[in-house]
This record gives C-alpha cells, structure tokens and sequence, in this order.
C-alpha cells in the first residue's frame, strides 16, 4: 500500500513538472517573438472564434507565433508536439491535467505526435466546455484521422505574407488593401499608393526574400532550403503508406525541373521511365506535394481527370524561383497563382491565344516588359508601378491581405 502511494505521488510530480518545463519555454518563446507582428494576424484572430480549429499553413509562415500569442491572451496550454518532452510522461495523463486547470489547449505541427487523433477526439468529446486549437503544415493530416473528426474541426489557412504586409515590416507603413485588382475603381488605391512609395524598388526586394516573416533573421536563401528538405524528409513521410528513398528522389526531380524549366509542365512519361515508377504513383506524389506547400498545381478548366499533373505547375512560393536561381521567367505566373488562387477560382487556359488564366470569369495575361494583352480581359505586367487601362501592375496582386 504504501509503495502504491509513493508511486501516484512521484507520477504526479513528474506530471506537474513537465507542465512547468513547457510553460517556462512558451513564455521563452514569447520573450524572443519579435516586436513586429504579421498583419494578417488581425483577420486571423478574428476567425478564430470554434472551440476546435485546425489552423494549416506553409512552414515558417507565421502559426507558430500565432498560436502562442494566442495562448498567451487566452490563457489556453501550449504544447509543441515535435518536443521530446512529452515523451517522458503518458500524453493521456498530462492533458487530463493540462484540461484540468487550463481554458483550453494548442497543439502546434500535431502530427508529430503518434496516435493524436484518438487523444484528440477522446478529450474533445469528453470535455466540452474546453478549446482545442492544433496546427500542422498541411489540411490532409484530418484525412489520415478518424473521418468523424474533420467534421468537429474548422480548418483555417495562414497563408505566406502578403507585399502588404512585407511593406509594413520593411517601413512601418499600413497600406490600405486592395479587394479587387481588377476592379477600376479599386485600382484608384493602387496609384495612391503608388505615389506614397516606391513600390518596385519594395516589389523587386520582397520577390527575392519576402514570403515568409523568417527573412528579418537574414540567412534567408539557407533557411528556405532547410525549409524544404525538412517538408521532404519529415512531413511527406508521414502521409506515405510506405516510404521509399526513390519517392523522394522523384519529388526532388520535379522540384528541380519547376525550378529550371522554362515550361511550367511536367512530362509524366518520362519521370515514370527514369524512375521506374508508375504513373498512379507520380500524380499521388504530385498531390502530396501540392497539399504539404510544395507545389501549386493549376488545371484547366472543368478538368474532371481522376489523375492529372494539371496545365501548370509552379513553386507554392514563388521565392523559391530565386532561392534556387532558377528559371525566373515562371516566377510572375507562379506569384499570379499564389495570390489568386487565396480570392476565387483560379485555371489555366484551354486556349492559349486568349490569355493565360482565367480568375472568376476574368481572361488574364501575365508577363514582363511590352507584354501584350493578346485577347485577354488584362495583362499583368511587373515593370509598370501605375495601372493604365487593362494593363494592371503585378504587385497589386500583393495587397490583397
């Protein structure tokens, strides 16, 4: 008996100091946030209102930061799930006691943790009046879950940073945003802020390096291969029923080839004879990369293929087309996509005489110098600072959050 009781006591002990590890690194954590927030954490907290979120987004992108500014003026437990602390301890035991004396709790990159979505859904159902907040780098970690949990669950996008947003970090200035780039009237923002700064000296720098808020601790180039290699060796594994070095080495074929290509293309035939590998096999590694922020996959229009390698593929981020100094040209279509593709519908044209895209109904082309509209609605160009006519200036697309 007496063994028994010395036994729940150490447990307890241990329980009551993990908890007290974990505080001291959050509030660590919090003493090195840097002063200056990303702007869409505004809108971001507005939206976070349900008792259970899934908040997604690419590495380095900013959740993180969120998700502890969150738990600090909230009040709710924070535990990275990657921290080799909560092994020490049964996870069931230590959230039963975070549950108990906390309003709620944040798991930041979930997957990290074995089994999480049945600790997920046991505590859930059986405390209702406590938050659950998660994170991970990507939405299809509910579909490897238990179905029924994708439904308790809101799933909210970070998206990268906004030129807005790398604008007011770089000169404290707060730019209106622009709803609609495509609309005249909105556009009378974009030659306000035009004459406010100089947006293609600020446009040129944030193309290079402006994505993610991880380039005000410089050292950006390094950071955004390390950013990859780790989203290829550690997230993609995850979501493989079996992982094979070949799979990787394929994924880093398409990489290189996005990066280098003149073509924003794939040719699938070719990738399964120089891998040897099946087709089914390359479209599920295109789709995985597209969900894990890879890659941005653009298909035509009421495509309805099971399996396709769609019209275009680009980086997710397009700054990855600098970082690896790689086919530059891709570089305006691929920031085209990343920025609308986060407003509306967004496909490649079945006919190439008309454009390049069409968003919401809108024909759109997208190039440099003298592009012309060919027989689209709009051109965007990225040597024009002001709007003229149809011809819209690219880094309009930047200010829409």
């Amino acid at each position: 008996m007496i063994q028994n009781v010395l036994y729940v006591n150490i447990y307890i002990v241990d329980i009551g100091q993990v908890i007290e590890r974990l505080e001291i690194r959050k509030e660590r954590l919090l003493g090195f946030l840097p002063e200056k927030r990303r702007l869409y954490f505004e809108e971001l907290e507005k939206r976070f209102n349900d008792r259970g979120i899934l908040l997604t987004g690419a590495r380095g992108a900013g959740k993180t930061t969120f998700l502890l500014l969150m738990a600090e003026k909230r009040g709710y437990f924070y535990i990275p799930a990657d921290d080799p602390l909560i092994l020490d301890v049964s996870f069931y035991d230590l959230m039963e006691k975070v549950l108990t004396d906390y309003k709620g709790v944040i798991l930041d990159e979930v997957h990290f943790l074995k089994g999480w979505s049945k600790f997920v859904k046991t505590f859930y159902d059986a405390y209702p009046n406590k938050t659950f907040w998660l994170s991970d780098s990507s939405s299809i970690v509910l579909q490897k879950s238990l179905e029924d949990l994708s439904r308790r669950f809101v799933i909210i996008n970070l998206p990268l940073m906004s030129f807005r947003e790398f604008v007011y970090f770089e000169t404290n200035d707060v730019l209106p945003k622009i709803e609609d780039p495509f609309d005249k009237h909105q556009l009378e923002i974009a030659k306000d802020i035009a004459k406010r700064i100089d947006v293609l000296s600020h446009f040129r720098k944030y193309k290079e390096q402006g994505t993610r808020p991880i380039y005000l601790e410089g050292s950006f180039k390094e950071k955004m291969k390390n950013i990859v290699e780790k989203t290829l060796y550690y997230d993609i594994p995850y979501f493989l029923k079996e992982v094979n070095e070949n799979y990787i080495g394929v994924m880093r074929a398409i990489l290189s080839h996005i990066a280098y290509s003149k073509i924003p293309t794939i040719n699938i035939e070719a990738m399964c004879r120089n891998w040897g590998i099946g087709k089914p096999k390359v479209y599920e590694l295109l789709n995985l990369m597209e969900k894990v922020n890879l890659i941005n996959i653009v298909e035509k229009e009421k495509s309805t293929k099971t399996y396709t390698k769609g019209s275009k593929i680009f980086f997710q981020d397009p700054s990855l087309y600098y970082v690896y100094e790689g086919e530059i040209g891709n570089y305006r279509e691929a920031f085209v996509v990343f920025s609308l593709k986060e407003k509306g519908n967004l496909y490649a044209q079945k006919d190439d005489s008309k454009g390049d895209f069409i968003f919401n109904g809108i024909s759109i082309e997208v190039g440099g110098s003298h592009k012309s509209p060919k027989n689209s609605d709009f051109v965007i160009r990225d040597d024009v600072d002001f709007p003229i006519k149809n011809i819209i200036p690219m880094w309009t697309l930047g200010m829409l959050w």
